[in-house]
C-alpha cells in the first residue's frame, strides 16, 4: 500500500489543538505514573509516545479517553475538556452517561485486540454504531463493509477472531474503532503482540489513516513507523517528557542522554 502524506497535516480547521494536556498527574495509590504532562496535538497530526514499559505512555493514553482519571492538571480533546466540567473555577466530573458520550468521538485500539468472541467480523464492527448510535443494522452493515474493505479484510468479514490472525484481528479492531467515526484515534501498541511477518499489515492500515488526516497519538516501539510517518515525537520516562521534537531529529540526533540510552537499545 502507498500513501502520500498530506503537507498541511498541521494545519488544523480552527487552530486550537485536538489533544491538550495541562500539568497532568496520574497515581494508582503510591506509585506516581504521570508527573506533570505538558503537551499539545494539533488536528491531523500523528504523534508517536515512545519510552520504555512503565514510563506512563499507556497511561497516559487512557487518560485522553478517560479510562483512567487523573489526579491533577486538565486534558482537553477538540477544546473539551475529559470527564469534567468547569465551573466557577472548579472542575466537577461528568456523569458516566457524559462521560461515554464524549468519548464516542474517540476510537482506541489496544494491544489485545478485545473483540468479541462470538462474533463475526462485520458483526463486531457493526455493534458500536447500532448499539451506542442507535443506527439501523442495515445502516451499520453497510459502513462495515466498506471499512474492512478499507483494512483489506472484505473476504473476511463472515470470520470468526478465533478464525483470524493476530494481525487480521487488529485490522477488525482498527475497522471498529473507525465505524463510530472519531475524530481521534489512540493506538496503544498496536502490533507489539503480534509475529513479526503479521506487523506490516497493521502499519499499512495506519499509514493509509494518516494520509487521510486522521488525528493520531500513537504509543509504539516501531521506530520506522514513527520516522516514516509521525509528526511529532515524545520520549517518555518515569512519568515525565524527556525530548520532543520531530521524530527524524528526535531518533536521529537525539539531546537527552536517557533518550540517547534507550534509543541505542532499540535501533
Amino acid at each position: 500500500m502507498t500513501t502520500t502524506k498530506s503537507t498541511s497535516k498541521t494545519a488544523g480547521t480552527s487552530g486550537a489543538p485536538m489533544v491538550k494536556a495541562e500539568g497532568v498527574h496520574k497515581s494508582f495509590g503510591p506509585a506516581h505514573i504521570l508527573k506533570g504532562i505538558d503537551l499539545e496535538v494539533a488536528p491531523q497530526e500523528v504523534f508517536c509516545l515512545i519510552g520504555p514499559s512503565g514510563s506512563g505512555k499507556s497511561t497516559f493514553l487512557r487518560c485522553i479517553n478517560h479510562l483512567e482519571k487523573v489526579n491533577a492538571g486538565r486534558l482537553s480533546v477538540d477544546g473539551e475538556l475529559v470527564g469534567y466540567r468547569e465551573h466557577n473555577g472548579k472542575l466537577y466530573e461528568l456523569r458516566d452517561r457524559e462521560v461515554a458520550a464524549r468519548r464516542r468521538d474517540i476510537g482506541m485500539v489496544f494491544q489485545r485486540f478485545n473483540l468479541f468472541p462470538h462474533m463475526t467480523a462485520i458483526e463486531n464492527v457493526m455493534e458500536a454504531p447500532v448499539q451506542v448510535k442507535g443506527e439501523s443494522r442495515s445502516a451499520a452493515r453497510e459502513r462495515a463493509t466498506k471499512l474492512l474493505d478499507r483494512v483489506g479484510l472484505s473476504d473476511k468479514a463472515a470470520g470468526y477472531p478465533s478464525q483470524l490472525s493476530g494481525g487480521q484481528q487488529q485490522r477488525v479492531a482498527i475497522a471498529r474503532a473507525l465505524a463510530m467515526e472519531p475524530k481521534l484515534m489512540l493506538f496503544d501498541e498496536p502490533t507489539s503482540a503480534l509475529d513479526p511477518e503479521l506487523v506490516g499489515d497493521v502499519l499499512d492500515v495506519m499509514k493509509d489513516l494518516a494520509a487521510d488526516g486522521m488525528t493520531m497519538v500513537v504509543v509504539t516501539h516501531e521506530m520506522g513507523f514513527a520516522r516514516e510517518v509521525g509528526d511529532s515525537l515524545v520520549f517518555m520516562d518515569d512519568g515525565v517528557v524527556v525530548e520532543s521534537g520531530h521524530p527524524r531529529e528526535v531518533l536521529g540526533n537525539p539531546q537527552h542522554e536517557r533518550t540517547k540510552s534507550f534509543l541505542s537499545k532499540v535501533l
